[in-house]
């Protein structure tokens, strides 16, 4: 019998300065669990993702990851009143609702990877 069960997904997020993107995504509200070897993984809860020592800037400025999460406003809060921002010269979006039944808000990484936050209503 075969077992076909997953354990876990993750991304890995190229970085054009990878000591910026490490503290931009501990300012926003991950938890830098280990770095070595140029990858670093971040996680909150259950949800994780591997910041490389690597950077293309195509491939940064054309993904974008989706994280789901429980309090749209709380996360907009924590990222707005972290200044990352002003500090890294990054857009954090309003939230919006969308017609396909979400809150969401958008920003950058350092850069260029987009982040969507979003919350199901």
């Amino acid at each position: 019998m075969s077992n076909l069960k997953t354990v876990e997904l993750k991304a890995f997020i190229p970085s054009k300065d990878f000591d910026t993107s490490k503290s931009f995504y501990s300012e926003i509200g991950f938890t830098k669990a280990s770095d070595e070897g140029g990858v670093a993984y971040f996680h909150s809860g259950s949800c994780s993702f591997l910041l490389q020592d690597f950077y293309d800037k195509s491939l940064a400025e054309n993904l974008m990851m989706h994280l789901l999460v429980e309090d749209i406003e709380s996360w907009h809060d924590q990222i707005t009143k972290s200044g990352v921002a002003d500090k890294y010269h990054v857009n954090v979006s309003d939230i919006t609702k969308q017609p396909w039944g979400m809150l969401d808000f958008v920003v950058h990484d350092p850069s260029g990877v987009l982040w969507r936050f979003g919350q199901n209503i």
